[in-house]
């Protein structure tokens, strides 16, 4: 086996993973001040829809957002603060009051939901659409009327609107917010007419143009339906202008990298779920809607359905608590867990649990890189035997090479041969650092999506275990009083950086030295690489890194004396 080719690919793998998210992956394009589209309401089955910005059906022809000065209701929890304009009753104002936007307490609040009149609009929305164009149906335009004109939304008051259409229906929606993060929204209507009719509810989000930020996860419109996920990129969604999904249960809507926006009905309802988008007075317009199964009202019934609203955090603990009441399917895949689910989330699990007992996700950190590396022991061990063993065997190597250097067949005969006599197994070398690979990439995942990791302190100059590392080797660590040039950002190293690619140069010169003199070369080099492609990344990641390579010089110093003490003991 060509060792330095498994080394070469692995070094790919690892550097592809890293460099491609922070050099390929798009910025948040500049805020623009156009006119905002409104809302496109899902189509009925057989409808045809309009192009859009398009209103809804027994709407005005040209629907304008609810005017800045409409009377708002205020929204009041332990986490969310906002309010609702009584003209729509859109979701268009939700700000979360227990995060920042940079480690400065005093820094503003994450504002979640904007109006539609706001730079960046950003909204839910909830109705009903009909086949009949004759049915009068609130709208982003219908004024709403509450019993107290001081009411406010709490986690203990709920909040009901009426709107009576004058065609003998009134239509209720209910109101009622968690401590936390979700709304739940109850639609009713009651036929006070002559005939029946038949409506199909939906809700929706909408957001003015891309948002993304430059790291790993993924961001965009995202749901689950028939218990999987279904993301949709920006730039894929551009190109085909929709995309459908058909579930029973489900939820859709936007995720950030910390934060999420989603609707959902009645986990038993039946709904289709529509990605859409297009162009909106020269801004890019998003839309992710679900329509559910129509609502047949007789004369002189009432009828109701349930829906729900997720505008916050994306606390795992959260989301893994709604996903069982009140039942939103697979909440958890909002967090992007990436290819190895069945272990990030597990890391995850572990690390909140040794921060619950340690109360400082840095120490956390290093106890489970503490843990992995007593895990990955035994395959450390074995790895480390083989490498001493085919080091052992280059010299017969060598001279097999030599004596059948022009009958490949006869030398791959003898080599195999060689390894059976010496049960030597080349590919046992290889295979625990293939093992790793994934280990690596979930701790890698965990540590940089999970929203437990932004602004959390370690010690020292980390005050942000999700962002890099702020020294730079430049400046001498700040002992030199200049900033460093955006130019020279590509070599400005921080100290734990560099600490990482010194003990990562250190476990190297006490690893057995491989045969192959340009498989040795390349591995020296890579230190240095490293160094240079994790200086930009979030400072967890690199104090697990560099823990875990000092944890590998204490493990090769333990596995070298072994072997001395083995060979001695065959030498007497």
């Amino acid at each position: 086996m060509d060792n330095r080719n498994t080394i070469i690919a692995i070094f790919l793998s690892l550097a592809i993973l890293l460099g491609w998210e922070f050099f390929f992956v798009p910025k948040t394009p500049p805020s623009s001040d156009a006119p905002a589209a409104t809302a496109l309401p899902p189509s009925t089955p057989g409808g045809v829809e309009s192009a859009m910005p398009m209103t809804a059906p027994g709407a005005p022809a040209a629907e304008t957002a609810p005017a800045a000065s409409a009377k708002r209701v205020h929204i009041e929890t332990p986490y969310v603060e906002g309010s609702l304009s009584l003209t729509g009753a859109r979701f268009d104002d939700v700000t979360l009051i227990g995060y920042r936007e940079t480690i400065d307490p005093t820094s503003p609040p994450i504002t979640l939901l904007a109006p539609a009149t706001s730079p960046n609009p950003y909204y839910a929305e909830w109705g009903w659409i009909s086949n009949d164009s004759s049915v009068a149906l609130p709208t982003a335009t219908t004024e709403w009327t509450t019993s107290n004109p001081d009411a406010v939304l709490t986690d203990t008051t709920p909040l009901v609107l009426t709107w009576d259409n004058g065609q003998g229906l009134v239509f209720t929606r209910t109101i009622r917010a968690d401590k936390e993060y979700l709304f739940t929204v109850e639609q009713t209507i009651a036929n006070t007419g002559e005939k029946p009719v038949t409506l199909y509810p939906y809700s929706l989000v909408v957001r003015l143009d891309e948002h993304t930020t430059k790291g790993n996860s993924f961001e965009g419109p995202i749901g689950a339906f028939n218990n999987q996920s279904k993301e949709v990129k920006y730039a894929d969604l551009k190109k085909k202008g929709s995309d459908t999904a058909d579930s029973v249960g489900g939820w859709i809507g936007f995720s950030d990298k910390y934060w999420l926006s989603a609707v959902a009905f009645d986990p038993a309802v039946k709904i289709t779920g529509t990605y859409r988008y297009a162009d909106a007075a020269g801004r890019e317009r998003f839309q992710t809607d679900l329509r559910a199964d129509p609502i047949t009202v007789a004369p002189g019934e009432t009828k109701a359905i349930k829906g729900y609203l997720f505008a916050g955090a994306k606390e795992l603990r959260l989301l893994d608590a709604y996903a069982k009441d009140p039942g939103l399917q697979r909440f958890d895949l909002a967090i992007d867990f990436g290819w190895y689910y069945f272990l990030t989330k597990p890391f995850f699990l572990i690390l909140r649990w040794l921060h619950g007992m340690i109360g400082n996700f840095g120490i956390s950190i290093l106890a489970l890189s503490t843990l992995v590396r007593l895990l990955m022991f035994p395959i450390a061990h074995k790895q480390f035997k083989t490498m001493n063993k085919m080091k052992r065997l280059q010299p017969e190597m060598k001279r097999l090479q030599e004596k059948h250097a022009t009958d490949k067949a006869k030398l791959n005969q003898e080599l195999m041969e060689l390894y059976k006599r010496e049960k030597a197994n080349p590919l046992a070398g290889c295979l625990p650092i293939i093992i790793q690979i994934p280990v690596f990439y979930a701790l890698y995942k965990v540590l940089s999506v999970t929203i437990e990791m932004r602004h959390a302190p370690f010690f020292g100059w980390i005050h942000d275990l999700s962002a890099p590392d702020p020294t730079s080797i430049l400046n001498l660590f700040g002992l030199l009083p200049y900033a460093i040039p955006p130019v020279l950002a590509m070599i400005s190293i921080g100290a734990w950086p560099i600490i990482n690619g010194t003990t990562m140069f250190i476990q190297q010169r006490l690893s057995p030295a491989p045969a192959d003199p340009m498989q040795g070369r390349i591995m020296m080099l890579m230190p240095v690489i490293i160094t240079f492609v994790l200086a930009p990344y979030a400072a967890g990641l690199v104090i697990y890194w560099a823990w875990s390579n000092t944890l590998g010089i204490l493990q090769q110093w333990v596995l070298l004396k072994r072997t001395a003490a083995a060979e001695a003991k065959l030498a007497s």
